[in-house]
C-alpha cells in the first residue's frame, strides 16, 4: 500500500474512532464556527434570487474546499502530520455518535411515557413539530432521522473523503451544512437557497446508495430491504432519502414515511415498505441506531479499501506505461 494511501486509512480509521469515542464537543465544534461564517455571509449577500444563492454557495463550499486543499498541500512532506489532519477532518466531520445518543435520548423518554422531555429532544435530531406528533409517530420520526443521517452524517463524507481526501471530507460537511440551513422549501429560501439545495443532491446521490446497500448487507431482513429500496425507494421526493429510508424500513420490517409537519406545512409522502412492516415501536429506535453503527463501520472499510484499490490501478497502469 503506497504510503498516501495507508496515510489517509490510518487517519480515516483515527477519525472514525474519535467519532465513536468522543463524539461531537458540546462548545467550539468545526461544523458549528463553519455555519456561523456561512450565516453572516448570507446576511451581506441574502437576496430573493438563486443567482446570490449560487454565489453564497460557491463562497462557502469552494472556500472550505480549497483552505482544505492548501492544508492538504501545506503538510504533504510530513506522514504524520498528514494523518493527523485527515485524523482531525474525519472526526470532525462525522456525527455517527451524536446521531446515535440523541435518539436513544428520545427512545428513552418515549420508552417511560415521557412525551414532552421526548417532544423537547426531538428538535436535535430533524425539523418537525414535535407538538404536532404522539409518541409512535416520534418513534417513527426519529427511525427515519437515524436512517438519513447515517448517509448524510456517516457514510457521504467517507464517500467523498475516498474520493478527494481531506477536501473531500470538509466540502461534503459545507454542502450539507448550507442545505440544512438555506436548502428547506421556505418562503425566504425558496430561491436563495436552491443551489445549495440542488448540490447536496448531487453530493449525497453516491453515500445514499452505499449507504441503503450497507444496510442490505448488514440488515436484519436483507431480503425486505433489498425489496424495500427497489419497490419504494424511487417513490420518495428525495433522491437520497428514498433509498436510505427504504432500506432501512425493510431492514426493520417498520412502515416509514407518510403524513409529516414541517415548521407549519403538511407533507404527504409515499409509505416506505407498507405491504410488509409494521409500525415503529419504542424499541425500533435501538435496533435502527445498532443498524446505523454496522453500516457506518462498514463504510469506512468500503471506502478506504476502495480509495487503495484505485489507487493500486492507477499505479500497475503507470508502471505499464512505463515499461
Amino acid at each position: 500500500m503506497r504510503a498516501e494511501h495507508a496515510g489517509y486509512a490510518c487517519g480515516a480509521a483515527l477519525g472514525f474512532l474519535g467519532d465513536l469515542v468522543a463524539g461531537d464537543p458540546r462548545r467550539g465544534h468545526p461544523v458549528a464556527a463553519f455555519g456561523r461564517a456561512a450565516a453572516a455571509v448570507e446576511r451581506r449577500l441574502w437576496r430573493d434570487d438563486r443567482g446570490r444563492g449560487a454565489l453564497h454557495t460557491a463562497l462557502c463550499a469552494g472556500g472550505t474546499a480549497a483552505g482544505a486543499a492548501l492544508l492538504t498541500r501545506a503538510v504533504r512532506r510530513s506522514p504524520a502530520a498528514s494523518v493527523a489532519l485527515t485524523a482531525a477532518a474525519t472526526w470532525s466531520v462525522l456525527g455517527g455518535t451524536s446521531l446515535g445518543r440523541e435518539a436513544r435520548a428520545v427512545g428513552g423518554a418515549l420508552a417511560v411515557g415521557d412525551l414532552d422531555v421526548a417532544r423537547e429532544r426531538l428538535p436535535h435530531l430533524c425539523g418537525r413539530d414535535p407538538q404536532a406528533l404522539d409518541g409512535q409517530q416520534m418513534a417513527r420520526a426519529v427511525v427515519e432521522s437515524v436512517a438519513e443521517n447515517t448517509s448524510d452524517a456517516v457514510v457521504g463524507a467517507l464517500v467523498w473523503g475516498a474520493v478527494a481526501g481531506v477536501p473531500g471530507l470538509l466540502a461534503f460537511r459545507a454542502v450539507n451544512t448550507l442545505d440544512a440551513m438555506v436548502g428547506h422549501k421556505s418562503p425566504r429560501y425558496h430561491r436563495f437557497g436552491w443551489a445549495s439545495a440542488r448540490l447536496d443532491d448531487v453530493a449525497g446521490f453516491p453515500g445514499a446508495r452505499l449507504t441503503a446497500a450497507l444496510a442490505v448487507l448488514a440488515g436484519p431482513d436483507r431480503r425486505g430491504a433489498w425489496r424495500a429500496w427497489r419497490q419504494d425507494g424511487p417513490s420518495h421526493p428525495s433522491p437520497n432519502a428514498g433509498p436510505v429510508e427504504a432500506a432501512f424500513a425493510g431492514a426493520l420490517g417498520v412502515r416509514l414515511g407518510g403524513t409529516l409537519a414541517y415548521g407549519g406545512r403538511v407533507e404527504h409522502r409515499p409509505v416506505m415498505n407498507g405491504a410488509a412492516g409494521r409500525p415503529v415501536a419504542v424499541p425500533d429506535i435501538e435496533r435502527a441506531v445498532t443498524l446505523s453503527r454496522r453500516v457506518s463501520a462498514l463504510a469506512l472499510a468500503a471506502t478506504v479499501a476502495g480509495r487503495c484499490a484505485v489507487g493500486a490501478v492507477r499505479r500497475a497502469r503507470t508502471a505499464g506505461r512505463a515499461k
